[in-house]
């Protein structure tokens, strides 16, 4: 009689097809990272299950691409790394993920349990590295606690204050089998991710209320909001408030395209004019921190009361303002429009301040459209910019994603560059992070497939991820890379004569790079297309070319080392 022992045994899984298993279920569809001992195998589970990897050649820049995949639709980008070191790189992401409030989970392998302690391959305290930075932290200890630590952390990663998660997988757990039929039933159990808007507090009417009244009062109110509106999806409530009440608003730079920079009532151009002198200013989704001045004087009118609008209690008891709202953007601004409309207010085109805030923006816009109208050859910043805004506004469909960063580039660019529509901007962010502008274009081009990406960076930004452009090529990502080359950090050698001294004073200044590097030849090297350009004709046929082509391109932008300043802070003269 034959023996079908072997046949009988029911059919099992390891625990890298659990984890992939419990991603899927819970609706994860993306995921970036390295891969390695002892994490290779998970990614290609979880390929095989229909989620797409995307591999990086750093876990930094695969961080940095999960954490704006989580900002630009609103669930958990998903980063993947090897132990140790991988996931020492990773903390780039995570921490960014902490700074911006972006939902993230960063899944990285560790070390066997049994030899934890005694110096094995890459052995950390993982858990304890990424404390600072993360809002949960799990382990699983055994291959059936997989599916429930996956859905822990992808739940709290986008509830309340979104930030970034962590989930530690030890090599033996990913080894370990379990019978397939079991495992499907464990993440047929755990509880699947959604949008996690926060409950209505009991005080919540009064506070509406209380709000509406301080506007209805003011004589110079302002409308302030922030990239956390536009993580809530809150452009369409807010188009309605402005329109309702006539308020001029002001977005932080992440926040701008919510409304239109082109917008009437639009205060960019007028900054200074906008919140040194406004009396009340509501602040949706944006924090009093660096960008906004803290809310003080002198920047800020001493006299001037905010209320502000956060998702979070506690940062609202750190910012003490006249009034604070807890609760989700979208959900509060929607109630603000609805209490206006029972007894509507508007402040009219000819109110002194709306005339006030108009007139100056428009006088500061003419002066820039004045300095942007020359063609300033070798390049300075703002004649190359120019010409990129105006190859940008012309790509039909929905507007391109516009990643940015670098000192003078970015700030140029905050200035120049137009936007239209909500949440097609990205760059340095809270924390003025260099080094996340090839991440963010491949998160962009992942979660946006239907628009073109284009990078605007400095040399030395772009130094930073320039390898990615591999990446780039490899998934045929419809992202263009235009660099700033002014030779160097903030542009090369800007040492006086007393400064080049002492036994390295032949040394390159600490500020310079190779002039006129080939960055164009980099992306060649993979297949891609490479431009240089050094006039304005050069560059108008090289955006052209590529925007049209929407295929991998670096176009290499030679700028006059001497156009640029030191940059650092953010400076807003208008």
């Amino acid at each position: 009689m034959a023996d079908d022992s072997a046949a009988a045994t029911p059919p099992s899984i390891d625990g890298n097809a659990l984890v992939a298993k419990s991603l899927s279920h819970l609706g994860v569809t993306h995921m970036f990272g390295v891969v390695g001992i002892p994490v290779t195998s998970l990614a290609t589970r979880a390929m095989a299950l229909g989620i797409r990897f995307i591999a990086f050649h750093n876990e930094q820049s695969a961080g940095y691409a999960a954490s704006a995949y989580g900002y630009l639709t609103g669930k958990p980008g998903i980063l993947l790394t090897v132990s140790g070191p991988g996931c020492v790189h990773g903390l780039a992401g995570l921490s960014n993920a902490w700074a911006n409030t972006w939902p993230m989970v960063m899944i990285s392998g560790s070390c066997d349990q049994r030899d934890a302690g005694r110096g094995d391959f890459q052995e950390l305290d993982q858990i304890e590295a990424v404390k600072a930075f993360s809002k949960l932290s799990e382990k699983a200890k055994d291959v059936r606690e997989i599916p429930n630590c996956v859905s822990r952390v992808l739940n709290r990663a986008g509830s309340g204050r979104p930030g970034g998660c962590y989930l530690d997988l030890p090599s033996d757990v990913l080894r370990q089998r379990i019978v397939e039929s079991e495992g499907d039933e464990l993440v047929a159990k755990v509880e699947t991710f959604s949008d996690h808007v926060p409950q209505a507090r009991a005080s919540l009417k009064s506070e509406i209320e209380s709000a509406v009244n301080l506007l209805r009062k003011a004589e110079r109110p302002l409308i302030v909001f922030g990239k956390g509106a536009a993580y809530s999806r809150a452009e369409d409530e807010l188009k309605k408030l402005v329109e309702l009440t006539g308020i001029p608003f002001l977005p932080t730079p992440m926040g701008k395209g919510l409304l239109p920079d082109t917008h009437e009532l639009s205060a960019t151009a007028a900054r200074s004019l906008a919140i040194g002198k406004c009396d009340v200013a509501l602040v949706v989704g944006a924090r009093l921190n660096w960008l906004l001045h803290f809310g003080e004087a002198p920047k800020w009118s001493k006299d001037v009361s905010f209320v502000l609008v956060d998702v979070s209690e506690e940062e609202i008891e750190l910012r003490k303002p006249r009034l604070g709202i807890v609760g989700d953007a979208k959900t509060v601004v929607g109630l603000l429009n609805r209490e206006i409309k029972d007894d509507p207010f508007c402040l009219g085109k000819t109110n002194p301040w709306v005339e006030a805030i108009s007139k100056k923006a428009r006088e500061n816009g003419e002066k820039m459209e004045m300095q942007l109208a020359k063609d300033v050859v070798p390049f300075n910043f703002l004649t190359p910019m120019r010409i990129i805004r105006d190859a940008i506004l012309a790509v039909e469909g929905p507007s391109p994603v516009v990643v940015s960063e670098g000192a003078n580039t970015m700030d140029v660019g905050r200035s120049v560059l137009v936007q239209r529509e909500p949440r097609t901007r990205l760059d340095a962010g809270t924390w003025g992070t260099m080094g996340v502008g090839l991440g963010y274009c491949i998160a962009a081009a992942v979660a946006c497939p239907d628009r073109l990406v284009v990078a605007v960076e400095g040399d030395s930004g772009f130094g930073f991820s320039a390898m990615e452009v591999e990446t780039l090529v490899r998934y045929s990502l419809p992202v263009v890379v235009i660099v700033f080359n002014n030779g160097g950090v903030y542009g090369g050698d800007r040492r006086s004569p007393e400064e080049i001294s002492g036994p390295h004073k032949e040394d390159p200044a600490p500020t310079s790079f190779v002039p006129n590097a080939g960055y164009h030849k980099l992306i060649e090297a993979f297949g891609g297309k490479g431009y240089i350009v050094e006039t304005p004709d050069e560059l108008k046929s090289a955006l052209s070319e590529s925007f049209a082509a929407r295929k991998p391109a670096v176009v290499n932008v030679i700028i006059d080392p001497f156009a640029g300043a030191e940059s650092g802070r953010l400076q807003h003269k208008n």
